[in-house]
């Protein structure tokens, strides 16, 4: 994949098509947070490229780049060796994989999505947590399954969050040592920890959901943004986390270009 100019180009799309999506989940978040109605969720995003001129190619180019950024890690996660011939680099080498796989599988389903409304659908992101959720606690077991769905959620947010504050996500690009350097690390900071509390939220959301054998407590990112509103000094944390996706997302423009692949 990596000798594969096509490959390099598709993901580096795929980059960008996922900075498009957060910054606009960004805006979103921030007119919510002065009063105004929207779903702050990539399904609220993609609905709003919708709307706008020529937004059915735009959405279909989305899909596009979204995929082949899927399949780049897809495929990364397949190529994955162990380096150390041990126990310690097995588990070092499924750590990756899984990794790789799962951010495989978020992308081709924000890149299904954009298809399905490209194609006329109008997905309501936080009635299909709801309806997951009440379907997963309808069964026996399925509150411990939602609830190991709600920590898995959080984990991810919590490492998001420590990827910010580490600057971790330096490792797989190559980030110029200058002012423009500086300030994308900058933009990484901010928008992963952003992006990790809103993940981490969605995650407590679904684990009260699950101990409390109540679906209509789950929800997605829309979902968090309504729960930090109905904290105090929520307008300030919410337009916070639209500030700070809209980072995320002029990062992810950045990463486009400066991606190690």
């Amino acid at each position: 994949m990596a000798d594969n100019p096509a490959a390099r180009l598709g993901a580096r799309a795929g980059y960008a098509a996922n900075g498009v999506v957060h910054a606009l989940i960004g805006v979103i978040a921030l007119v919510i947070a002065f009063g105004g109605d929207g779903e702050g969720d990539q399904a609220g995003a993609l609905k709003a490229i919708a709307g706008a001129p020529l937004g059915f190619a735009a959405l279909w180019l989305l899909a596009i780049a979204l995929w082949a950024l899927g399949t780049w890690h897809l495929a990364e996660g397949m190529l994955t060796r162990d380096r150390e011939g041990d126990l310690k680099g097995a588990a070092k080498k499924w750590g990756r994989r899984t990794s790789e796989w799962g951010q495989a599988v978020a992308f081709i389903a924000v890149g299904s999505i954009a298809a399905a409304v490209a194609l006329g659908a109008r997905p309501d992101a936080e009635s299909t947590a709801e309806d997951a959720s009440r379907g997963a606690l309808a069964v026996p077991g399925g509150s411990v399954v939602l609830g190991l769905v709600g920590l898995g959620v959080a984990i991810g947010g919590v490492s998001f969050v420590v990827m910010g504050f580490l600057r971790s996500f330096r490792k797989k690009m190559d980030i110029p040592h200058s002012p423009l350097g500086h300030a994308v690390t900058a933009l990484g900071v901010v928008g992963f920890i952003a992006k990790g509390a809103a993940l981490l939220i969605v995650g407590i959301l679904l684990l009260i959901a699950a101990v409390t054998i109540d679906a209509s407590a789950a929800g997605g990112i829309d979902g968090a943004l309504d729960a930090l509103r109905e904290m105090v000094f929520g307008q300030l944390l919410v337009a916070a986390v639209g500030i700070g996706f809209i980072a995320y997302g002029v990062f992810c423009a950045f990463r486009a270009r400066y991606a190690s692949l």
